[in-house]
């Protein structure tokens, strides 16, 4: 940051094609140390992760009507992005263990307005992403991967994030990696890092002189990260081995001390699968044990673990879609469409999030031994007393 600082320039980038159109030397050298690290041609950085999905739904052409196929389960900036243009949210219910978007029924919600499926890496274990980008590419769809929670989490030996035809990483200061606010846009097509590049930076400055001949929302966006956080990124992704493996160890520290308690389900790893533990997200049975999930989560709360209970409601429920209202005058752009959002459209993450979900924010703490021990002997001590909670 001091060398930053000294030199003056604190952000490069201008919006006209010259020299600056893609940053300065920082914004370089972490977009090259990224591709880098993930193994991928092109890393774009943007600031935030919101930007970049947005970002990605402009990239890929997403016009007013077109559908974009998504889990309910997310933050609602994945939800948001294709409202930007125009497009459609699709909800698809989720599969059970990892809490990703079933492939089964994405396939099902395929239609011939259907432009791309958003997968989300959800609490930082990947979705079915070789499974998933095999059906976009059947179909002549985009795989879009919302990779904000997975930094280096892998399916099959390759990371999440890398397996779309775009990935979105995060860099909220709340993430494995962070910058304070930022992102990376991740691609092995050099069409779309163009678009990416271009809609960053204002891109309808830049249309004649690139010689784009689709300039489809290639709008006047400012999505760039400065100089001063690319510098901190740079040194936060020379730890990211060390700050995404502390996380998995604490996660799997609470799984394995966890399993066999009654009605508890730690988080499933699926095979050939690398969960990197943004969220430690267990399943609770309450009918088996005859305590009810909040009253075991006030337990747990009063020994001082910071449990909470769902995750966020589905994001079909929320306002703008239950009234079908957008940016712009009222009802567009759900006037394209005949979708609904009614409750009990996806039940799978209904039940999870109003019933069954018990969360720990791996990523909010940084647990020693001793408080990861003092965690651990909570549980035993609620799980051991269910007796006396079932008669309260």
């Amino acid at each position: 940051m001091q060398r930053v600082m000294k030199s003056g320039r604190l952000s490069c980038f201008i919006g006209a094609l010259c020299n600056d159109f893609d940053g300065g030397p920082e914004i370089l050298a972490f977009e090259h140390a990224w591709a880098t690290r993930f193994n991928c041609k092109h890393a774009i950085t943007v600031n935030s992760n919101t930007s970049g999905l947005i970002a990605a739904m402009g990239a890929i052409g997403i016009s007013p009507g077109d559908e974009v196929i998504m889990p309910p389960f997310s933050m609602s900036a994945t939800a948001m992005a294709p409202l930007i243009y125009g497009g459609i949210p699709v909800f698809v219910d989720l599969e059970m263990e990892t809490f990703c978007l079933d492939p089964a029924k994405a396939r099902a919600a395929i239609t011939p307005k259907t432009r791309a499926i958003f997968a989300v890496n959800m609490f930082g274990h990947p979705a079915a992403l070789h499974e998933l980008r095999a059906l976009a590419d059947e179909k002549g769809i985009y795989l879009i991967e919302d990779a904000a929670q997975c930094p280096l989490a892998m399916e099959n030996g390759r990371y999440a994030g890398t397996i779309g035809h775009i990935g979105i990483f995060s860099l909220n200061y709340h993430k494995h990696v962070h910058t304070g606010e930022g992102g990376v846009c991740c691609t092995d097509d050099d069409g779309l890092a163009l678009r990416l590049r271009v809609i960053r930076n204002h891109g309808e400055n830049v249309v004649e002189p690139l010689a784009i001949a689709d300039a489809t929302n290639l709008v006047g966006f400012n999505f760039r990260l400065t100089e001063l956080q690319a510098a901190i990124g740079t040194e936060q992704l020379k730890k990211i081995d060390r700050l995404v493996d502390e996380r998995e160890l604490i996660a799997k520290r609470l799984s394995d001390a966890m399993r066999g308690f009654p009605g508890l389900l730690p988080p499933v790893v699926r095979n050939d699968c690398r969960h990197v533990y943004y969220v430690w997200m267990a399943r609770y049975d309450a009918a088996s044990t005859g305590v009810s999930r909040q009253r075991l989560a006030k337990a747990l709360n009063a020994e001082g673990v910071p449990i909470t209970e769902g995750y966020v409601a589905p994001l079909y429920l929320l306002p703008v879609f239950q009234r079908r209202m957008a940016i712009g005058r009222e009802g567009w752009p759900f006037t394209l469409t005949e979708r609904r959002y009614d409750r009990g459209l996806c039940p799978e993450a209904e039940r999870l999030h109003d019933k069954e979900l018990l969360e720990f924010c791996v990523c909010s703490y940084r647990l020693d031994e001793s408080e990861l021990n003092d965690v651990i002997r909570a549980f035993e001590k609620v799980f051991s007393n269910l007796d006396v909670l079932r008669d309260l």
